[in-house]
């Protein structure tokens, strides 16, 4: 049976590409010396289709996709459950810092709620597309049934094509859950065959001793489930409703042709995920930031992905990503108004 996230992405306009890197050649400075900023004017002119493409921070839609899971109750996180309810909260409340720098740079932020264990009803602003009242337990039975996989996936699908707006030219997908770098370090150990006791970390600020346990955890559950390196048996055996939607989301994004910008650990770990589920998706990607988290380098090795930034963030919610959009309109301005050597009359010839 075919799915939805099967299908063909937008395509790359490869000649605006490399009529951008030809103008990256004549202007006004020795090649290459703006670095990857002259690449991600070239990356904006393929998916822009022009080879001057238009500056993207007032056309910028952020999601947070905000879920719980049931392998809390395993004494993984330095936090309870109900943090995660609150933070929507503050999300809506406009008092988060994804919530700030959204408002700084004119980016559209959608708060969803993709399955959160206590209510958000009443919560104005959030977008309720919950599946279950988190995931289950992983330690005990899969995180969730085949269609809860599915249906979460498709939560992704839904904010791109009915909630974000049709002029969108970039994607920031955040994300918030308690115990959610748990479920993502079990995402990324499956499908990387990579023991957890090498990628698991401090999340929201374990102890060593924590971390241990919350390796332990991982290895267990992967063992008891025999998790296969499939994409969508990892995400139903051990991911979570949020990682699953960033997922769909990403995908959803370059079918419509939106490029999206990744934040940390746990929306590269869905990044990773989105890429075994359609191998196309890669060229779409842009990585913003490598976090402070623990496997978080592992795992952008793995998509070699360089990433624009190393600030030692480890906050989630979008944060790093939206953090880079003032970059990347840096590097579209230079692009659009550096004089060229011709225009300049500046002789390069010896």
């Amino acid at each position: 049976m075919s799915h939805w996230f099967e299908a063909p992405l937008a395509e790359i306009d490869l000649t605006a590409q490399q009529q951008a890197e030809a103008r990256q050649g004549v202007l006004t400075k020795p090649p290459g010396s703006l670095g990857q900023l002259e690449q991600l004017a070239i990356k904006f002119a393929g998916w822009q289709g022009t080879v001057i493409p238009e500056l993207i921070a007032n056309k910028t839609a952020i999601a947070i996709f905000a879920a719980d899971h049931g392998v809390a109750a395993e004494g993984v996180s330095a936090f309870p459950q109900i943090v995660t309810v609150e933070m929507v909260k503050n999300f809506a409340r406009g008092g988060a810092a994804i919530c700030v720098l959204a408002g700084h740079h004119s980016a559209a932020l959608h708060i969803i709620n993709a399955g959160t264990a206590n209510s958000v009803e009443g919560v104005e602003g959030v977008v309720d597309c919950a599946i279950a009242k988190g995931t289950a337990n992983f330690a005990n039975q899969p995180a969730m049934t085949d269609s809860q996989c599915l249906d979460a996936l498709a939560i992704g699908q839904h904010v791109i094509n009915h909630v974000i707006a049709d002029d969108t030219r970039l994607f920031i997908g955040g994300e918030m859950g308690i115990a959610n770098t748990t479920s993502a370090s079990a995402v990324c150990c499956a499908l990387l065959n990579i023991k957890a006791v090498e990628l698991a970390g401090a999340g929201t600020g374990l102890d060593e001793r924590s971390i241990m346990h919350k390796a332990e955890v991982i290895a267990a559950a992967l063992q008891t489930h025999s998790v296969t390196t499939e994409p969508l048996d990892v995400l139903r055996k051990v991911g979570g409703f949020e990682i699953a939607a960033l997922a769909g989301a990403y995908i959803a994004a370059a079918q419509k042709g939106i490029p999206s910008l990744v934040d940390g650990f746990i929306a590269t770990s869905s990044a990773l995920l989105a890429c075994r589920l359609q191998p196309e998706l890669k060229p779409w990607l842009l990585f913003s930031h490598q976090s402070a988290e623990k496997g978080h380098q592992r795992v952008l090795a793995a998509l070699e992905a360089n990433p624009l930034l190393s600030l030692g963030m480890r906050l989630g919610e979008g944060s790093g990503a939206a953090m880079c959009l003032p970059i990347i309109d840096s590097a579209l301005a230079l692009h659009a108004n550096m004089a060229t050597f011709e225009e300049a009359e500046v002789q390069t010839e010896i």
